[in-house]
């Protein structure tokens, strides 16, 4: 059932701001630069992570000064749910990350179910090499299946929403990342 306009608003009314909007532009920055050092020589094949990452990827690509292949997947354990459950492939992998470097951009590193089954994919069908960088890393207290390669900024172990992390499928498009309030 789809929240009402009214609770929708007032879930950002009692939010907590933790990201500015020109703190997560100088972590995107940050974080371009980190993955031109490593990946300007390789000619890779970035995969955005829909939905979640449209934000994300929407600001990094324009800041990556080198030649890349884009596309997409579309993997979830969430829809619109606050705990992840069973991996959904909406749109799985490409054949043609076979031979490629790749690279895989997601909003946020939750638990790590997701990332790593991306990862174990894409090496089956043939990538020769595999990095992944996340807008955040979220403090969840516990040992993640995959480790970030480039991280944007870390986050609490709370329910966050915007700049393409959403709260019961809604507020991605916010320029900011809040918290709701404990």
């Amino acid at each position: 059932m789809k929240e009402s306009l009214e609770n929708v608003q007032q879930i950002l009314k009692h939010a907590e701001l933790i990201y500015t909007p020109q703190s997560l532009n100088l972590a995107i920055e940050r974080l371009a630069k980190e993955i031109s050092a490593v990946l300007s020589e390789q000619f890779p094949l970035v995969l955005s992570v829909m939905g979640g990452a449209i934000v994300f990827t929407g600001q990094l690509l324009p800041l990556l000064n080198f030649p890349l292949d884009f596309d997409y997947v579309h993997a979830s354990r969430y829809n619109h749910a606050f705990q992840g459950s069973t991996l959904h492939w909406k749109i799985a992998p490409p054949a043609h990350v076979s031979g490629r470097v790749i690279l895989v951009l997601d909003d946020v590193l939750d638990e790590g179910h997701t990332m790593a089954a991306v990862r174990q994919r894409v090496l089956a069908m043939g990538a020769t090499q595999f990095y992944c960088a996340v807008l955040a890393d979220k403090t969840i207290g516990k040992e993640k299946p995959i480790r970030a390669d480039f991280v944007g900024i870390t986050l609490p172990n709370r329910l966050v929403f915007g700049f393409g992390i959403d709260i019961k499928g809604m507020w991605r498009n916010l320029p900011a990342i809040y918290a709701v309030k404990e």
